[in-house]
């Protein structure tokens, strides 16, 4: 039996371990470290990580071409663009603003992109841009409302939502939008396309430069056309009405001639 002074030496002994940082007692086994076990131990080999799969990026374009292609008429035309997902424009409007007027004319109006009157109402050219317009056709005798193809006019823009804060049409956005707007001019088979303003020139003739542009007969969707001023411009430049006019007046005779 040990004695009591035994007893406190031990303690003290291990007291003074601890105090010097001990954290493990020892083992009654000795342990050789330099001992190479028989079977060194397989190595665990990490496995490679799977390569994720690649994101498949969608051709805007080419899906917008072959909706286009597949509408056989205006109604299915304006049904393929409402489910045209690709645009972001189409996220941040109200309505899908598609055309106006009677499709029988002989004149099909192709602007740039809706306002915010345009998309409240989901009809193009309805703002103040909208009104001089209406005021511009009465005065050679035609009318978005009217019956008869040959008063007549048919309103459409390039793009079919509003782009925000009214600013200019993206490059993407044009090209992905311009399969549907080729097809509706096929569908319509205006005898005349009127592009107003720079945008509709853009994605018409690939060209810019509407004060050099305009009064010019050329060909635009296989379809004799004549660019003219954005009414939206003319109301920021009264200055440019008496080209207006005369284009105008250029466009009553084409008619008239055909």
């Amino acid at each position: 039996m040990e004695s009591a002074s035994d007893y406190h030496l031990m303690k003290a002994l291990l007291d003074w371990q601890v105090e010097l940082g001990a954290t493990e007692a020892i083992g009654d086994v000795p342990v050789n470290r330099y001992e190479v076990p028989e079977k060194a131990e397989k190595p665990v080999v990490a496995q490679p990580v799977a390569a994720a799969t690649p994101e498949v990026k969608v051709d805007a374009v080419a899906e917008a071409r072959e909706m286009a292609a597949n509408a056989q008429d205006l109604d299915g035309l304006r049904a393929a663009m409402g489910v045209f997902d690709h645009c972001e424009l189409k996220r941040g409007a109200r309505n899908l603003v598609f055309a106006d007027g009677n499709p029988s004319a002989r004149v099909m109006i192709i602007g740039e992109a809706p306002g915010r009157d345009e998309d409240r109402e989901g009809r193009p050219f309805v703002g103040r841009a909208g009104q001089l317009l209406d005021r511009m056709l009465a005065a050679i005798d035609m009318d978005r409302k009217a019956a008869e193809a040959d008063r007549a006019v048919y309103i459409t823009n390039v793009l079919p939502w509003r782009p925000p804060q009214n600013r200019d049409p993206k490059p993407e956005e044009i090209a992905m939008l311009l399969p549907f707007v080729v097809r509706h001019v096929a569908l319509v088979k205006p005898q005349v396309v009127v592009l107003m303003g720079n945008i509709s020139c853009q994605a018409g003739l690939g060209k810019r430069g509407i004060t050099r542009l305009r009064g010019n007969w050329t060909e635009a969707y296989g379809t004799p056309c004549l660019p003219m001023f954005h009414p939206a411009y003319l109301l920021r430049s009264p200055h440019a009405k008496r080209e207006a006019w005369a284009d105008l007046l250029e466009l009553q005779a084409r008619l008239r001639g055909v």
